[in-house]
């Protein structure tokens, strides 16, 4: 019996332990596929349309355009750069709109010499100011495309190629594979090219449609952890009712060197600063953060500023630690549930976003152009500020309980580190029945330890 049960206990211990290998292997897969998902962008991608317009005797042209369906993530400087392998021996004779970053090896051409001739190509934007003949529609931004909700005009960006070597119908030429997407560093992942709907194009005076040879699309999703390993922002917090500043948590986006690495980052009191900063760029250089306890290039303050009757308002500010990095076009993604209730904004643009049908509570935030949209590098000006008005709801408004503050907030499309919610300022009341609770605990503790060295 003994024996019996010994045995049964060994294999449900066995079978434990296979059921809990399995339940990691399981939440360790899925994490994987939804590690890409944005929960206030759920839809958000970048789709690559490559439309073949004609064919020619050795191939076809072919425009490629991407867009940018994020509604607030958007490519900064120094632009994209898009990547593909052939699958066969295709060779681009001549671009518009965008260029090849190598040649490759093209020996074997005599006389007419193509643009490109390598498997594994890699295109750029043209920059600004490229001449009229080399551009087409959408073309020569330096790389840089804005967000959807932000500025919908210039979320596209797209340039021509003349494909030899490549089949000259529908039936004979090849999808290319292994598409990348760097915009400006890694965080995108590509899915394989799929054949779909020809693109219809409509002429200026929309009285022709036209429908071009082939397209394929190509969808590409963002994750930030793919992007950076670290955070890359951090939210601190205050009110009017406490005079408690809630910091962003420390280390909130890596720590600083303990003296192993000198330069990892950058006291604002170094001599010469300036000289320091300026030779930045360069391949090996140290990063260029300011020197803090959350070592964030970007903090987010939130400020409880003033109670109305009817209303209250909010203070934020946006600061670059960065001693290397503008950032243009920036915005910021506030969740809470007082946003259905904004009244008035100042100095900043406003576009609610609602992911979930019926749910209000998401706001986008950015600069007004040629004002505040340049958020300059780490110094005196290295900040932006504006104020929010809300209208309350006596139904749920209250201060109590950190409810004044944000739930989430991304800037540029990450997502920053919050406070942990037992650090948010409290009501005086509130914290006095903190320092009460806390108080009446320690003379438990202490009348128990009196009792038991008493009674020892």
């Amino acid at each position: 019996m003994e024996f019996l049960l010994s045995s049964v206990s060994g294999s449900v211990s066995k079978f434990g332990g296979f059921v809990i290998l399995c339940v990691f292997l399981l939440s360790c897969s899925t994490f994987t596929s939804t590690e890409a998902y944005d929960a206030l962008d759920p839809n958000g991608n970048i789709t690559i349309k490559w439309d073949i317009i004609n064919w020619n005797p050795d191939g076809y042209v072919a425009v490629v355009t991407m867009y940018n369906f994020q509604q607030y993530r958007h490519i900064q400087a120094p632009g994209w750069t898009l990547g593909w392998t052939w699958a066969k021996k295709e060779v681009i004779w001549n671009m518009m709109g965008g260029q090849t970053t190598e040649q490759g090896d093209c020996s074997k051409y005599k006389g007419n010499i193509p643009h490109c001739c390598k498997k594994d190509p890699t295109v750029v934007d043209l920059l600004p100011g490229t001449p009229y003949n080399q551009q087409i529609q959408n073309c020569c931004k330096g790389g840089v495309v804005n967000s959807w909700a932000q500025d919908p005009a210039n979320a596209v960006s797209s340039f021509q190629l003349s494909v030899g070597a490549a089949g000259t119908t529908n039936k004979t030429v090849r999808v290319p594979k292994n598409f990348t997407l760097k915009a400006p560093g890694p965080g995108y992942t590509c899915g394989p090219a799929k054949i779909g709907k020809p693109t219809k194009i409509v002429s200026a005076d929309k009285r022709r449609t036209t429908q071009v040879m082939m397209t394929w699309n190509v969808t590409c999703t963002y994750s930030q952890f793919l992007a950076q390993k670290t955070p890359t922002c951090c939210v601190s917090l205050s009110s009017f009712y406490n005079d408690t500043i809630v910091s962003c948590p420390t280390c909130a986006c890596g720590c600083q060197n303990n003296g192993t690495e000198p330069g990892s980052c950058i006291h604002p009191n170094t001599p010469h600063l300036a000289s320091v900063v300026n030779t930045a760029g360069k391949p090996n250089d140290k990063p260029m953060i300011q020197c803090t306890s959350h070592m964030c290039p970007i903090r987010v303050h939130w400020h409880v500023k003033l109670n109305y009757k009817e209303y209250w308002r909010v203070k934020i500010t946006i600061t670059n630690f960065n001693y290397a990095m503008n950032y243009t076009q920036w915005n910021l993604v506030v969740q809470h549930p007082n946003f259905d209730n904004l009244t008035q904004l100042f100095s900043f643009k406003y576009k609610s976003l609602t992911p979930y049908d019926g749910l209000n509570d998401t706001a986008m935030l950015w600069g007004v152009k040629f004002y505040n949209d340049f958020l300059s590098e780490a110094g005196p000006y290295g900040n932006v500020q504006s104020e929010l008005l809300f209208q309350k709801d006596t139904s749920t408004f209250t201060f109590d309980k950190g409810w004044a503050f944000p739930r989430r907030i991304y800037f540029n499309g990450d997502n920053c580190v919050m406070p942990p919610p037992d650090a948010y300022p409290w009501l005086p009341n509130a914290s006095s029945r903190q320092i009460v609770s806390l108080l009446r605990m320690a003379i438990t503790i202490l009348a128990s330890l009196v009792y038991l060295l008493a009674n020892a």
